[in-house]
């Protein structure tokens, strides 16, 4: 594969097989990119937050779900990074599935990583609760922390702290926040690294404890299998979010190069990373019995293993990495209502899709999601459950329109109408067709995992009602059922570029006489 980057006017050519002029400043270099993806990702975000949920369903042995959603992941985003090399451009999840399946389709998936995006926003922020209290107990605002509601409540105050400055960095431009961004991930890196090396140094047994279940599976359907799957949503919160490498297409350099190679080496480098920190936690922690683990998750072992003051440094770490594991979230959906809005697809899409003349950055949607993410922490504000409840209904809905992008993609390779992008930039060959059907099969069986009705993960304590245990299957189908039938009956007899985003027709067909290609025939 070639590394010769290409020159700046090439970089709009894929915007010009959409319809669109280029608006948005191209400033993101690699590293860039790469930062985008991995903090989206987070991998001190992911590992720190729901530790306690997998332990507890799961036991130690909880850590192979971390193998085996890589493995399902990596197969989506090998779909993705050869898409990115296709069509590296804002809303990527909306825009491929518009271009690979249809309009129609398009508008679903692109509605779906929406609102996940937003859900991903509140369940993200959640994540001071579980860190700050642990560092000083001055953060534990509301109550001591031993009321019924006071952890829940705590929470979104501190959650809305973060979503707050989410919210004004982005509304400030992309340059800001690449910054922000940037040195976050590196000291997430770093970090990251640090915590392997000193969990190493303290490890009191072997690697065999993966293989303790500590008897979870005991009154579980299907033994522990049952107890695994509902474990596994811990694993399943972490490995998402790598399509931002491309979601930023527009913004970056010699992106249809960059940003294939930013979604594999996030998602690897997530993998590798947080598994060694799952594995020597489980090997370095004093003891693996009592309620701790189940409790403080890896904030305790931290804690427990590197003692009050190392330990307190890193969790300062993992609040830097929880903040810009946000601050990608909050880009990522702000590109993608960008992009849907652009398209009028969207009540309110002119004024959605205005990129300020000063930062160079659609505004309106930083500010607009910012307060529907604190709009969905204020109505669980008295949910014990917050925390589990909100991150899995947000990973539902994401795989779910990841489904939107790999399916209507198989069906084009089945069909013999996919073509890759050419001149060396990334493509699968023919490991496509394989990679595609597992991806599908995979992205289909996790949701299924998901979203299934359990008490463990959507009505653990009282009050206990039906539809709080159904809530993630009523919560997805009122969005989904409910945003198409908007769609159909009212806004796809709007949509269509809007004239200040349109490409002249003059530059269009020039664009298309390169012989880029659509990327489906």
């Amino acid at each position: 594969m070639t590394s010769t980057a290409q020159p700046p006017e090439q970089d709009d050519i894929e915007l010009a097989e959409f319809g669109y002029k280029p608006e948005l400043k191209r400033t993101l270099g690699n590293f860039h990119t790469f930062a985008a993806g991995i903090s989206y990702i987070s991998i001190l975000t992911g590992t720190f937050q729901l530790f306690y949920f997998g332990y507890a369903s799961g036991g130690p042995a909880y850590w192979w779900s971390w193998p085996m959603v890589f493995v399902g992941q990596f197969l989506v985003a090998l779909c993705f990074a050869e898409l990115a090399a296709r069509h590296p451009i804002a809303g990527s999840v909306y825009n491929w599935s518009k271009r690979v399946g249809n309009p129609h389709l398009g508008w679903l998936a692109g509605w779906l990583m929406l609102v996940a995006s937003i859900v991903s926003i509140a369940a993200v922020a959640l994540a001071y609760q579980l860190t700050l209290p642990q560092i000083s107990d001055a953060f534990q605002i509301i109550g001591d922390g031993t009321g019924k509601y006071d952890v829940a409540t705590n929470a979104v105050v501190l959650a809305a702290v973060l979503i707050l400055f989410t919210t004004l960095v982005n509304a400030f431009g992309v340059r800001l926040m690449a910054r922000i961004n940037t040195a976050g991930v590196f000291i997430e890196l770093v970090a990251t690294v640090v915590l392997i090396v000193l969990l190493a140094v303290h490890i009191t047994r072997g690697p065999q404890v993966v293989l303790d279940t500590q008897g979870t599976g005991a009154g579980q359907p299907g033994g522990y299998l049952g107890a695994f799957l509902v474990a596994s949503l811990a694993s399943a919160y972490v490995m998402y979010g790598f399509d931002t490498a491309s979601s930023l297409g527009e913004e970056c350099l010699d992106p249809s190069r960059n940003a294939p190679r930013a979604i594999i080496r996030a998602i690897v480098a997530s993998f590798l990373l947080g598994g060694l920190v799952l594995l020597l936690a489980l090997m370095s922690v004093s003891s693996l019995n009592g309620e701790q683990l189940s409790v403080g998750g890896l904030q305790y072992i931290v804690l427990d293993v590197l003692g009050s003051t190392a330990g307190k440094g890193m969790l300062w770490c993992v609040l830097i990495a929880v903040t810009v594991c946000a601050l990608a979230v909050h880009t990522a959906a702000i590109r993608l209502a960008f992009a849907m809005a652009r398209d009028n697809n969207l009540p309110a899409s002119r004024l959605l899709a205005r990129v300020s003349p000063r930062f160079q950055t659609p505004v309106l949607p930083a500010v607009v999601i910012g307060v529907l993410a604190l709009a969905i922490l204020v109505v669980n504000i008295r949910q014990p459950q917050i925390i589990t409840v909100v991150t899995s209904i947000g990973i539902i809905m994401v795989y779910l329109a990841y489904l939107g992008v790999t399916v209507p993609m198989l069906v084009a390779r089945l069909r013999g109408r996919w073509q890759p992008a050419g001149g060396g930039r990334f493509s699968l060959g023919r490991w496509g067709l394989p990679v595609n059907v597992v991806a599908v099969l995979w992205g289909v069986a996790m949701t299924v995992n998901l979203m299934w009705p359990r008490a463990a993960i959507y009505n653990a304590s009282a009050p206990f009602h039906w539809y709080l245990r159904w809530g993630a299957v009523l919560f997805v189908a009122i969005i989904a059922g409910g945003g198409f039938a908007y769609y159909w009956f009212v806004q796809r007899h709007r949509t269509g570029v809007l004239v200040e985003h349109r490409l002249d027709q003059g530059r269009a067909e020039e664009a298309d006489g390169t012989g880029a290609g659509t990327g489906v025939r």
